[in-house]
């Protein structure tokens, strides 16, 4: 019987390193997979395919450092742009990802949720992740979130047009409405906000992701490509977060 990944040796950064103070929520922005591919001569596919199974060894060195919640960057309202054959390729990880890893991941005391408009998926893709979340509904370790079909621009103007329509209806009232009830109207409704972005490739944007989420979370940017990131990698992160001191605008 494989052991859970949590119980292997050094792998917790509280314990090699003796810090006290990890992110409770980690947002992840995966790039690089079609790079990676394409300095192989693969196709950019195989870089997806790859990266998915960073993807289940960073969910478990989530585990066995006590993260709360784990947010991963899945599918962009922007990615619609990309290739038929590579859009199709990507709603069809989630189902692949699950099929391998759920049982790993049920083991492992996860939770999983969803945020952005996955009704405008294929059937294939709600399928799958409508199954995983109730089948992991009742377990109350890390939670994993994957941002399917979510950009945060069109996360904000739909919370506005909703709350325009409970001040309408008398179901609000505009002087009660702070960044509080603001956050309310938004996917991630009841999640505390990213400490942590973490984004890998060399890119430093947030690319339509968790902006109102993300205000006062600690950035921590790498050039490797999302297919080459590896556990040590993350715990780096790890451990260069918890060596900043957060202020939040004050000294």
């Amino acid at each position: 019987m494989r052991l859970p990944f949590f119980k292997k040796k050094k792998s917790n950064i509280k314990e090699q390193f003796g810090l006290d103070t990890v992110p409770k929520h980690i947002a992840i922005i995966m790039d690089g997979n079609g790079r990676w591919a394409k300095k192989r001569g693969l196709p950019r596919i195989a870089g997806h395919k790859e990266g998915m199974d960073v993807v289940q060894k960073v969910v478990n060195a989530a585990v066995s450092n006590r993260i709360e919640i784990l947010t991963f960057y899945a599918f962009s309202t922007e990615n619609w742009r990309r290739p038929d054959s590579e859009v199709d390729y990507l709603l069809r990880l989630p189902k692949e990802f699950l099929h391998i890893y759920l049982p790993e991941l049920i083991e492992n005391n996860v939770r999983i949720e969803t945020i952005g408009d996955i009704e405008l998926l294929p059937d294939h893709t709600k399928k799958a992740v409508h199954y995983a979340k109730e089948k992991t509904k009742n377990n109350n370790g890390l939670l994993l979130n994957f941002a399917l079909n979510y950009g945060s621009r069109f996360e904000i103007m739909q919370a506005i047009r909703q709350i325009v329509t409970d001040v309408d209806d008398d179901k609000l009232n505009l002087n009660s409405l702070n960044e509080e009830t603001f956050g309310a109207y938004l996917y991630t409704n009841g999640l505390s906000d990213p400490d942590l972005l973490i984004r890998t490739s060399g890119e430093k944007r947030l690319s339509n992701f968790l902006l109102w989420q993300v205000a006062y979370s600690e950035f921590w940017f790498t050039d490797v490509l999302w297919p080459d990131f590896s556990i040590e990698m993350f715990e780096k992160a790890l451990l260069d977060y918890q060596r900043r001191k957060r202020r939040y605008g004050g000294v």
